[in-house]
């Protein structure tokens, strides 16, 4: 049983330090490593390299800048106002 608990602590240990190791991007940085990729001057890989990042994570920000443009250009044509969130 001591095995289990030292374990879990252990496992616990690990998660806390990739917790506090891992980098946190503004908004504002997001955007402009996607738009780096929508140039197309560069690969996603090499970008992903460049930023530290994996690609999973890449494509989830390139979903979701597409989708808020997306939704800003629809409320546009509707004549909403944008709000921003």
């Amino acid at each position: 049983m001591e095995t289990r608990s030292k374990k879990q602590t252990t496992e616990n240990f690990v998660k806390d330090v990739r917790r506090k190791a891992r980098r946190l991007f503004t908004s504002e940085q997001k955007i402009l490593i996607v738009m780096e990729a929508i140039r197309g001057e560069t690969s996603v890989a090499e970008i992903c390299r460049k930023y530290g990042i994996h690609a999973t994570q890449f494509y989830k920000w390139n979903k979701e800048f597409l989708e808020a443009g997306k939704r800003g250009w629809l409320a546009i044509r509707r004549g909403k106002p944008l709000l921003m969130r």
